[in-house]
């Protein structure tokens, strides 16, 4: 593929339990092999719970907003403009705890499987279903 313009009015939103996401590059969204990126909107009180991506590492950059960000048990303060990069296999969250939206971008490599994308939530066991 030579590559793939997205225009704004075309994007299909997906509608999650944690927020909002479109996928702009990644093997369905673009053809990408080696990329996956997403936009997110979390709502106030929205957020996606501890989870990790096995084989993938992941920067995520907030455009808009303020989250709580969790690095394995370490918890920091995200506003626009800030960002953090997640080495592949390591657990981490983000809590919009603010009383607007959050926005952010999530770029992901290498993309995996059909979808590009692979999660494994662990919310629901300890230490993580305790932290917050």
């Amino acid at each position: 593929m030579a590559g793939k313009f997205n225009r704004a009015s075309k994007l299909r939103w997906e509608k999650l339990s944690w927020g909002d996401l479109v996928w702009l590059a990644g093997p369905g969204a673009s053809g990408a092999r080696d990329l996956v990126v997403g936009e997110v909107k979390l709502a106030p009180g929205g957020f996606h719970a501890f989870h990790k991506h096995p084989r993938q590492e992941e920067v995520i950059y907030l455009l808009e907003g303020e989250v709580e960000q969790w690095l394995r048990k370490e918890k920091r303060m995200l506003r626009a403009g800030d960002s953090i990069y997640i080495p592949r296999n390591t657990v981490h969250a983000t809590f919009n705890v603010a009383k607007r939206p959050a926005r952010c971008l999530a770029i992901l490599g290498p993309a995996v499987g059909k979808g590009g994308y692979e999660l494994v939530d662990v919310s629901g066991r300890a230490p993580w279903k305790s932290l917050r």
